[in-house]
């Protein structure tokens, strides 16, 4: 008999996250605090200006204000950091997200390390990203925190298991590593370099694809019985994973749309309000 597919919902587990949230965000109305995330998208880039608007909406939608800062693609790195560190100085602002990637000419890495530990709440400073490697950061990187929300949500066990992540980026593969290891899971992290990368996945218990290739990890790298988190979003709605393959062997999957995305941004709100805390208890 086969054993029925978990599908991990990631809508599901957004809504429980917002749901706390708002119980907070009113505690913070309170003292008279609105919690606040200024979002920068420097240039024309669709897909950015997308992503943009849903973590504006999704923002008021809850109760949070969002502050918009839209730059012409002709803006320079000195300009872009010019303009973070104005709202590392507004005090009614809580967290800060520049969108990327911005425009080639822009030294990103420069801009991102412009922001201020306190505000980091999409986890991209070196900082943030070293504090999460020991374990103890404020806001980790929202995408690495998603997929644990969603393990922890349908209380997947990590401790003893073998995960393998396809990625190293320094947003996703590299964090959602340290954050598994930090959980007591065996961690193999892959790459474009790696050799023999199907024979790798299949010994995963746990696989996180976050390659940025659509339906990149085929059916027979999968286990039977293992867990699979798609961290991938392509265009025409496609994951890094070929899911109706994949799901066959597969224990539980993430789909996409609806599995890691809308846990991203419900973890960016979440970090917003931990923002607001803690400058309340500051203040």
């Amino acid at each position: 008999m086969e054993t029925e597919k978990l599908i991990l919902d990631g809508k599901q587990v957004a809504a429980s996250i917002k749901e706390k949230l708002a119980k907070r965000i009113s505690r913070l109305s309170e003292v008279g605090i609105v919690p606040c995330l200024a979002t920068i998208l420097v240039g024309e880039d669709p897909s950015s200006a997308t992503y943009v608007r849903m973590k504006g909406n999704a923002c008021r939608k809850l109760g949070i204000q969002s502050v918009r800062l839209d730059l012409p693609s002709s803006t320079t790195t000195a300009e872009l950091i010019a303009e973070i560190k104005k709202l590392n100085d507004d005090p009614n602002i809580h967290g800060i997200l520049l969108q990327h990637p911005v425009p080639h000419h822009i030294d990103e890495r420069e801009a991102f390390e412009a922001i201020r530990i306190e505000k980091d709440v999409d986890g991209v400073t070196t900082l943030g990203f070293a504090q999460n490697a020991f374990g103890f950061a404020d806001y980790p990187s929202c995408t690495p925190a998603a997929i644990l929300a969603i393990m922890e949500y349908y209380k997947i066990p990590l401790e003893g298991k073998h995960a393998v992540v396809i990625g190293r980026s320094p947003i996703l593969g590299k964090p959602v590593s340290a954050m598994l290891l930090n959980n007591n899971a065996t961690v193999t992290t892959c790459h474009s370099k790696t050799k023999n990368l199907a024979d790798i996945v299949r010994l995963g218990d746990i696989v996180v694809a976050a390659v940025g290739k659509p339906k990149f990890v085929q059916s027979g790298w999968i286990k039977p019985g293992a867990i699979v988190l798609d961290a991938g979003y392509n265009e025409g709605n496609l994951g890094d994973v070929d899911y109706d393959a994949c799901s066959q062997n597969a224990y539980a999957i993430t789909p996409v749309p609806a599995g890691v995305g809308p846990v991203t941004i419900a973890i960016l709100l979440k970090h917003t309000v931990d923002a607001a805390e803690k400058y309340a208890k500051r203040r």
